[in-house]
């Protein structure tokens, strides 16, 4: 999605990260990943106005904390077996998305462990709030 990183109303913002986030959870449709968690790798960018995440004091609380984005992962993953990476990934942006200091999210997420032909299989997207 390298697009998003040139949209007009992102190039004011300064982009946090969360790279290559890994985590064990209870998802899938098929029989075989009903039997138990399954590794999921999670990539998230917050695209926070530079307005709002420039420190003057040095403090943490005049930027969005890291662990917000880890949390709200976590707490996605705590609802129960979820079947699909789509619905799991759309409802994390959501959350993410309606921090007030957030403008636009993007993130994906990848089962590296489903099929033995292939590095992974995911979903990302991209949300970005109305003016």
């Amino acid at each position: 999605m390298s697009s998003t990183l040139t949209h007009s109303t992102l190039s004011t913002c300064r982009r946090l990260f969360l790279r290559n986030y890994e985590v064990m959870i209870n998802i899938g449709v098929h029989e075989f990943e009903k039997k138990g968690e399954q590794r999921v790798i999670f990539n998230v960018d917050l695209f926070i106005p530079l307005a709002a995440s420039t420190p003057k004091e040095d403090k943490l609380d005049e930027v969005v904390d890291y662990d917000f984005i880890r949390k709200t992962i976590t707490q996605h993953m705590t609802n129960g077996h979820i079947h699909l990476q789509e619905t799991l990934v759309d409802n994390i942006a959501r959350t993410l998305l309606a921090h007030p200091k957030v403008r636009a999210v993007s993130i994906s997420s990848e089962k590296p462990d489903v099929y033995p032909d292939c590095d992974a299989v995911g979903v990302e997207v991209f949300h970005i709030k109305e003016s």
